[in-house]
């Protein structure tokens, strides 16, 4: 009798230790699934109803759209006038996207002090006739074609002070009609620096080429300046 007791006894004890878990078994189903859980202080959102790697594509879009809208400049120089006229006239008809800039460069070779260019020869007559009077001798008068033409140079210098000092000299002397200016010895030539969309710069670049085989753009002058 006491021996039934005892093993009643020991198989509730048992049974009571295996619901508790103790034999490595979780106490009931519910039990199971709490501790399966995941903690959701460490859960990491990856997506949010879009697949994974489309915000990459997004992205990319954007920066795509973004280089389309830039700015772009190419400086074309070394253009003799006519072919600048070309340049702008391809700009206004096939890329009027694109703002054109136009200078002209001249090379400055010195500085002369001059009678400016006289109507006709009878002129140059006269005015080379006061200079004797004025007793000035060292002058000749530029007959080659061009601006200067029937000018009559009275002296050429290398330096700006020294072409002051010539011409203050002259004055000194009665020579009222003198001027000093800049000596070129190329002929002018234009630079044209043409700014717009980057999607269309290299159209623009491959029609100017095709114009003027020359031809090949560099940076802009301006490029490290506001824009207006």
């Amino acid at each position: 009798m006491r021996l039934a007791v005892f093993l009643l006894v020991l198989v509730n004890l048992l049974f009571f230790v295996w619901t508790r878990g103790y034999l490595g078994t979780p106490a009931s189903p519910d039990a199971r699934r709490a501790e399966q859980q995941l903690l959701a202080d460490q859960v990491l959102v990856v997506s949010r109803g879009e697949p994974p790697g489309a915000g990459n594509t997004r992205q990319e879009a954007e920066k795509a759209s973004d280089r389309k809208g830039a700015d772009r400049c190419q400086s074309w120089s070394d253009l003799a006038s006519a072919d600048a006229d070309q340049v702008e006239r391809l700009l206004s008809e096939k890329f009027a996207a694109f703002k054109v800039t136009r200078r002209t460069v001249s090379e400055n070779t010195g500085y002369w002090v001059f009678v400016p260019p006289l109507a006709n020869k009878e002129e140059v007559s006269k005015k080379t006739a006061e200079l004797k009077e004025l007793g000035v001798e060292d002058y000749f008068v530029v007959q080659a074609s061009g601006p200067n033409q029937l000018a009559i140079s009275l002296g050429t210098y290398r330096t700006a002070e020294a072409a002051s000092a010539g011409l203050e000299a002259l004055r000194a002397k009665g020579v009222k009609s003198a001027k000093m200016g800049e000596r070129t010895g190329k002929p002018a030539l234009a630079v044209l620096e043409i700014h717009g969309p980057e999607g269309q710069a290299e159209a623009l670049r491959q029609a100017v080429v095709s114009l003027l085989p020359k031809a090949s753009p560099g940076g802009c002058r301006a490029k490290a300046e506001a824009m207006p």
